[in-house]
């Protein structure tokens, strides 16, 4: 949960129990009828902080699941990145074996020509 969002639940609930301590002080109802407002305040304040808490976690769960996506994006990117990567060495190496060989076909011709001698 986000700070802001942390911050706007505190001050809701601090403010439903002003309220609901200001009602208490001030109410000409009889105790049974005060008691049933303030279960209801209760039953209000405890709804709203559900209905933010499900936003703010959905919320979460969205930026979560684009953060997924944009690392798995990332992750196929250097993949493909590093399969190209790969191609370029395996021909660079192909290019030196090749070269290698040419170099051993002379120096076998040589030997040959020396052994010859």
């Amino acid at each position: 949960m986000s700070n802001n969002t942390g911050n706007t639940v505190l001050a809701l609930l601090t403010g439903a129990a002003i309220g609901v301590g200001v009602g208490i002080l001030f109410a000409p109802d009889k105790g049974s009828r005060t008691r049933e407002k303030i279960k209801d305040g209760f039953d209000d304040a405890k709804e709203d902080l559900k209905q933010k808490l499900t936003k703010a976690t959905n919320e979460l769960k969205e930026k979560i699941s684009k953060s997924k996506n944009g690392l798995e994006e990332s992750y196929e990117d250097m993949i493909s990145n590093m399969s190209h990567k790969t191609e370029d060495v395996i021909s660079f190496l192909e290019q030196k074996l090749a070269e290698l060989k040419e170099q051993n076909a002379k120096f076998q011709k040589e030997k040959a020509v020396v052994s010859k001698n």
